[in-house]
């Protein structure tokens, strides 16, 4: 009997959304098992609601008929203007709402981007760690993604010296994730000046990730990378998945900007894509003006006593007070990327030391290796859960890196 495999396009890509250690705990879970999960960045499941504007946007989303059918595969126009005021304060030239596309959250669109561009062999530089998708997205549309390295020591800027060398003639673009998943680095502006210089010089697309541009914390400002590109082409994408706690709405999009006429080919790539998959999620495209119309100036749980800053003071706190333990403070998004003294704990691979502290003291987290850090010594916390969780997490952390297993 024929025997159905998956696709030789699959071959070499990785997206660790599973494997051997969510696996098992699941496995755990089924039996019982009370895991406390530091593992994904989903903000419902740990209390978080979405604002009050958004609940009653979507409430008469679902009454309004229009919202039933399709929509343009770009979007509905209203949610693209909107998109394209709050991309006009961030200083992005040159746009319009036809370079806007409205998506099944951002994922969906870094998908539709490296499929529009990549041909067979073409590189794409992307950040190491990085968010996994933008390199199994680069892998599966035939393209091979480069990684160049965040230095941790400087704060996990990237190391521009290392991108640079790693630019080929096969190189089409280079991805900047600002706000950055997995470290929560936050990227000033003088080094997105320095990535600008460099995508000039060797004539490439800027790819910036800026879900996270709205979770920012200590008063620092985020700089849309775009801004300081009016002569590139820039594809830039966002949405309220993070920035308004709606995660499963799925509802992103990607707003092209810059010198877009040098671009007219990939535009037309972009949609066709954008066409085949019809449109996205229609009920929540009508979140988005009132979202980005009535957002609060400041988001009070960023703030001194709000939820997420205390609960980033209350982990960095416990990684501190753990010997063989060190971390880079965030300065936004939700995740921290502790480094682990490997040598002092005999750690060789950082998937199976995440297999044993779940085994061992119940607590979910996920290996560097996740994030195509290259090295067997870091991995991610996320710090949504309630300070309590936190805690809890922490103290079995500090037993099981303190030998009492």
């Amino acid at each position: 009997m024929k025997k159905f495999e998956k696709s030789e396009k699959l071959h070499g890509v990785c997206y660790d959304v599973r494997g051997p250690v969510l696996d098992e705990a699941n496995a755990m879970r089924q039996r019982g098992v009370e895991v406390l999960p530091l593992n994904i960045g989903n903000p419902a499941p740990f209390g978080f609601t979405a604002p009050p504007v958004v609940l009653d946007a979507i409430h008469r989303a679902l009454e309004d008929p229009m919202s039933q059918g399709y929509s343009d595969s770009k979007g509905i126009l209203e949610a693209r203007l909107a998109i394209l005021d709050y991309h006009k304060e961030k200083g992005l030239p040159n746009i319009n709402e036809d370079h806007i596309y409205l998506g099944n959250g951002v994922s969906e669109l870094i998908s539709i981007a490296m499929q529009g561009l990549l041909n067979n062999g073409d590189e794409i530089l992307i950040p190491a760690p990085d968010y996994p998708l933008w390199t199994a997205a680069a892998k599966l549309a035939g393209g091979n993604p480069v990684h160049y390295m965040c230095d941790e020591s400087a704060g996990w800027y990237p190391d521009m010296r290392d991108m640079e060398q790693k630019i080929t003639d096969r190189t089409k673009g280079i991805v900047v994730i600002n706000p950055n998943n997995p470290t929560g680095a936050l990227y000033p502006k003088d080094l997105l000046q320095q990535i600008v210089e460099l995508a000039r010089k060797h004539d490439l697309i800027i790819f910036a990730d800026e879900i996270y541009d709205r979770t920012v914390m200590d008063g620092k400002e985020h700089v849309s990378i775009a801004s300081l590109a009016p002569d590139l082409f820039c594809v830039t994408f966002n949405g309220l998945s993070k920035s308004h706690r709606i995660a499963g709405y799925r509802s992103g999009w990607m707003i092209l900007s810059g010198d877009t006429a040098r671009a007219a080919g990939y535009i037309e790539g972009i949609n066709m894509l954008s066409s085949m998959r019809l449109c996205a999620n229609v009920p929540a495209q009508y979140v988005v003006a009132p979202a980005l119309k009535n957002r609060p100036q400041v988001d009070e749980l960023l703030l001194p006593g709000g939820r997420v800053y205390e609960q980033r003071k209350c982990i960095c706190d416990a990684i501190a007070e753990i010997d063989g333990l060190s971390a880079v403070t965030p300065e936004a998004a939700f995740y921290i990327f502790p480094k682990i003294d490997v040598k002092k704990f005999g750690i060789k691979d950082d998937e199976q030391f995440a297999l044993d502290f779940l085994r061992e003291k119940h607590v979910l987290v996920v290996h560097g290796g996740g994030f195509n850090w290259p090295e067997p010594d870091h991995f991610r916390i996320v710090y949504l859960p309630e300070v309590e969780v936190l805690e809890r997490s922490m103290a079995k952390m500090r037993e099981f890196f303190g030998g009492e297993r």
